[in-house]
């Protein structure tokens, strides 16, 4: 089947009725400084009243333009160049803004992919949520609130009344991404069009937003169109599937025959490179086949010092590096008036890591996993218990100790937008941690900089580049760079690879382990996706309201669980169980 054959096939709805939405030759530009720049070329989608479609694609592939295009939300140098949208039989590319402000909100929601940026942080949540509501309705006053906590409670927020006085920043991102959700499902709109809505949320409340969104889908005829990067979320949740690659519709159908049987080479890569529990451990390309000290030599390693590494790793002896020890933390929430609550988001916890290992902790939004990974970093103080890091507590440190502790244990964060300071060019920014440690001159710290680019694969005219002008992938690489410039023994990684499409997650996934061998490193993997966990981890700690609830190596935890909530944590993977092609 040749590539224009794919294309044309059509993601067809209910041939006996009129479909809610078809995308006629849609085509999108952009315009630059080095002139107008096409995004979309000639894409062309059909959607049914009721069914659920998804679009999938790596960064830049023109998904999220694609559905920016359908509301009019494309940025200021965005531009609707060709094409039809078609919602109801009404083209959407020739109506007045007020008539697309009725349209967008009332009868298309929106569910954009960053909960930060996406709500204002100087207005609370309720007032937020309840702008929305007052806005795509007739609702008011008393009526007006009651749906704001009903809207806020269908997305996954139980205890929605007790939340609607607190701002963005007292919430975690799953919580954030789930007002989101509220908010885009507020006016009970025909069409939700949802731009990775799930990917900051752990997998039970995923499943829980899904099966609520499967139930518009059944009760109200929503129709859903999904963005998403996560094959398994697309084959157990969408009718229909769609693959961009550079703009284009390289192949569209059902979604389960596309995963199990793709045509196109680049929907095969995708697929190929999706993790699942089906998945084995990474193996890097840098690290040794055999322990046999002759083989090694032979590879070009034969330094004592990596012969003996190589012995230990097979030999399983790691001395631990980091050891914690019944640790806590209790947080102090104001309520109503003068009242205060205590909050224990991390109880009892205890764990240690070994050198050169990767302990994965893993948990629903709110399980303490990313506080404790604060704890371990030192950037809260801990209420009792104890870290230990290469023999010292680390809470005892104070001054040069603990800066020197600063130098060997760095984070990289989830977020590879918000995490780079815009006005800083990539040499800059990972230069800026030898700089607060005052480490080398002017020309050597260039010198290094240009080492760690080589070291996570970018070329080395980024140095020059800005953030704004990486793709996510290029970001996280250079988050990675700038944490590996003081040569850190341990990196703390927070959702490192949770906002990445499946080829650039396979990326970074592969540059750790790689790095891991090469320099000795130790990780903690701070995560809420399984599937990555069995690709990089060699230990995980499950956690539940901030108790580890089991502790185990990786296979041990995911071919035997012990603990029902682990159970159900596997069982809520989407697609799990399905055959993708390999």
């Amino acid at each position: 089947m040749t590539k224009e054959q794919i294309m044309s096939i059509p993601t067809v709805a209910d041939e006996t009725s009129a479909p809610l939405l078809e995308i006629r030759d849609l085509q999108v530009g952009f315009k630059t400084q080095r002139g107008f720049v096409p995004a979309v070329k000639g894409v062309n989608i059909t959607l049914g009243a009721g069914q659920t479609l998804a679009i999938v694609g790596e960064s830049g592939s023109g998904k999220s333009t694609t559905a920016q295009a359908i509301i009019n939300l494309l940025p200021g140098a965005g531009k609707v160049t060709g094409g039809q949208i078609l919602f109801e039989g009404r083209d959407l590319t020739k109506i007045s803004a007020s008539e697309m402000e009725q349209v967008r909100g009332g009868q298309i929601g929106y569910v954009p992919q960053d909960p930060m940026s996406n709500l204002n942080p100087v207005w609370n949540i309720g007032f937020q949520v309840e702008e929305a509501i007052r806005a795509n309705s007739n609702l008011t006053g008393k009526a007006a609130r009651a749906r704001t906590v009903e809207v806020l409670q269908e997305a996954g927020l139980a205890d929605a009344a007790d939340r609607l006085k607190q701002y963005p920043h007292q919430f975690s991102g799953g919580m954030r991404q789930r007002v989101l959700i509220g908010i885009g499902l507020s006016a009970r709109p025909k069409l939700l069009i949802a731009d990775e809505p799930t990917s900051a949320l752990d997998v039970t409340v995923q499943r829980t937003i899904l099966d609520h969104l499967a139930t518009l889908t059944r009760d109200y005829g929503t129709s859903v169109l999904f963005i998403t990067h996560d094959l398994g979320l697309a084959v157990e949740r969408a009718e229909q599937l769609v693959v961009m690659y550079k703009g284009q519709v390289v192949e569209a159908g059902n979604a389960r025959e596309i995963l199990a049987n793709p045509l196109h080479p680049y929907t095969q890569r995708l697929v190929a490179a999706a993790p699942s529990l089906a998945s084995r451990r990474i193996q890097s390309a840098r690290r040794p086949e055999t322990t046999d000290h002759m083989a090694i030599s032979d590879i070009g390693a034969s330094d004592d010092t990596l012969i003996a590494r190589a012995d230990k790793r097979e030999a399983g002896v790691h001395p631990d590096l980091i050891t914690v020890d019944h640790l806590s933390k209790i947080y102090n929430i104001r309520q109503r008036g003068f009242g205060k609550t205590e909050l224990r988001a991390v109880d009892d916890v205890s764990f240690s890591i070994a050198k050169g290992t990767t302990t994965a902790l893993v948990g629903e939004s709110g399980s303490g996993k990313s506080t404790v990974a604060k704890l371990v970093l030192q950037l809260e103080t801990i209420s009792s218990g104890s870290i230990t890091f290469d023999g010292a507590d680390v809470a005892a440190l104070k001054g040069a100790d603990l800066l020197a502790f600063r130098r060997r244990v760095q984070p990289v964060f989830q977020d590879p937008y918000g995490s780079l300071d815009p006005v800083y060019s990539v040499g800059n920014t990972i230069a800026e941690p030898l700089m607060a440690h005052k480490i080398g001159d002017k020309k050597s710290r260039q010198a290094r900089v240009r080492e760690l680019l080589d070291q996570v694969a970018l070329p080395a005219s980024t140095i020059n580049r800005y953030p704004n002008e990486l793709s996510g992938g290029q970001r996280q690489r250079i988050a990675v760079a700038r944490a590996l410039a003081l040569k850190p023994d341990v990196i703390v990684l927070d959702e490192a690879v949770s906002a990445l499409d499946v080829l650039v997650q396979g990326q970074i996934l592969t540059l750790l382990t790689d790095l891991q061998a090469e320099l000795g490193l130790t990780y903690l993997f701070i995560t809420h996706d399984l599937a990555v966990v069995r690709l990089v981890a060699d230990n995980v700690c499950v956690m539940q309201k901030g108790r580890i609830v089991e502790t185990a190596p990786t296979d041990d935890v995911f071919d035997n669980p012990q603990d029902q909530y682990t159970q159900r944590l596997l069982e809520a993977i989407p697609g799990a169980h399905f055959a993708f092609a390999r």
